[in-house]
């Protein structure tokens, strides 16, 4: 056997990976191959720390927490989002921690998308992750639209999605675009720069969802003119299950009235004179709604502070090596049992998951739990794998392919039914 597919070659490569302390920062359990960071992160210790910390505030001052401390209730979504502006590549000002996916995915097409004259449609894609598809729909609804006028790009393979032909679906039709960074399943990159410049040609406002691409690949949102954006923290960021969500708005829209106002839309130098008309913050804060969910932003601090450490220049390109090894092994290991690599090969367009496809997907994911390998299934064939920069190493890819093999070999997966468990 060629020394590449060694797991000392493995080991080797770990040697020489430049963010391996970072694994240590981690709970990692006992013999587990975590790969589904891209659906949930693991917990750090840093993250566990902030949480304490947050608790211990609340302890310690009561109602003057929101004030008072090393992290200010009143302002930590501000803060947080100036935390993370720069893993999307933005100003400070244009983000803020909010909310959660889906309500501010509301929130932004309530306050950008304008129906006038012939322009009534949203241009979206058919490989979306549902719930944006739902609440596309849903705004719809509100302004009296039917379905009709939701534009799905569709996908040629099922998998991949072609630019040129959004670009040709943006006609004079469309009022408002919203497509992901990354799909959730391919793991494809959307060239976000080139969508925005076609969009803008036009006269449109185009947003995109971030959840698959924050924390795994560099953004530059402020300088591609992008009007806004959203995301979950709790895959590849890391924040814990239902963590506080982010979005960000270009500065060119400060000062537009957000579409679903609430008290922490507010400027807070006024907030408390308690008007009752509003004096919306000149930032993205104002595209907040209601009281910042606290103890749920918590595990963010400690999180993002990894992620200043390590730099997300380094992350993207360990995390290209990770899947690109993980390929490799894939491609020689497992040539024989029928897996077709889904995700994109080249380098600029895959994110930071792998995507398998088999028949018996279902039953394989059954089998690689079973054996302490966690992965991600997707009805009705997907397997996704994803090595994170952060904490996964070389070792755990080899260690990974190596058990599928032995799946495959020994037909493991034929104790178990082909039918997705409850949360997959």
């Amino acid at each position: 056997m060629e020394e590449i597919y060694t797991k000392t070659y493995a080991k080797n490569l770990d040697s020489q990976d430049e963010l391996r302390a970072f694994r240590n920062e981690f709970y990692l359990e006992n013999e587990c191959v975590y790969m589904d960071g891209n659906s949930l992160g693991l917990m750090s210790k840093r993250a566990e720390q902030s949480v304490y910390d947050l608790l211990a505030s609340w302890k310690e001052y009561a109602i003057d927490g929101w004030t008072e401390g090393n992290q200010p209730w009143y302002y930590l979504s501000e803060s947080l989002g100036e935390k993370m502006a720069g893993l999307v590549g933005a100003e400070k000002e244009e983000v803020v921690v909010t909310g959660s996916t889906t309500v501010n995915l509301h929130q932004l097409v309530s306050t950008f998308y304008k129906p006038e004259g012939s322009r009534t449609k949203i241009l979206a894609d058919s490989l979306n992750f549902p719930s944006d598809i739902y609440a596309l729909k849903a705004q719809l609804k509100i302004k009296g639209y039917d379905d009709s006028h939701l534009i799905q790009v569709q996908s040629e393979d099922g998998h991949m999605l072609d630019e040129e032909a959004i670009i040709h679906a943006m006609t004079e039709e469309v009022a408002l675009i919203v497509l992901p960074s990354v799909l959730y399943r391919s793991g494809q990159i959307l060239d976000m720069e080139k969508l925005t410049k076609a969009a803008h040609e036009r006269g449109i406002k185009i947003g995109f969802d971030l959840c698959h691409s924050i924390g795994a690949i560099p953004h530059q949102l402020h300088d591609w003119n992008v009007d806004f954006a959203f995301w979950c923290t709790y895959k590849h960021l890391n924040g814990g299950p239902g963590s506080v969500a982010a979005l960000y708005v270009n500065e060119k829209h400060f000062g537009v009235s957000p579409g679903l106002a609430g008290w922490f839309s507010s400027n807070k130098e006024k907030q408390f004179d308690m008007e009752h008309t509003l004096t919306s913050a000149e930032d993205a804060g104002a595209f907040q709604i209601g009281t910042p969910h606290v103890l749920s932003a918590a595990p963010l601090i400690g999180a993002l502070d990894l992620f200043h450490e390590a730099g997300i220049e380094r992350i993207r390109r360990k995390s290209l090596q990770l899947t690109a090894y993980m390929m490799d092994l894939i491609e020689h290991e497992l040539k024989d049992f029928n897996f077709i690599i889904c995700n994109p090969i080249n380098d600029n367009r895959r994110g930071g998951h792998i995507y398998l496809e088999h028949s018996e997907a279902a039953r394989i994911c059954k089998a690689l739990k079973m054996k302490k390998v966690i992965p991600d299934f997707r009805k009705p064939s997907g397997i996704r794998l994803a090595p994170v920069a952060l904490y996964n190493s070389f070792e755990d890819v080899y260690d990974c392919v190596q058990i599928l093999k032995n799946i495959m070999q020994e037909k493991i997966y034929e104790q178990f039914s082909n039918e997705r468990e409850v949360v997959s």
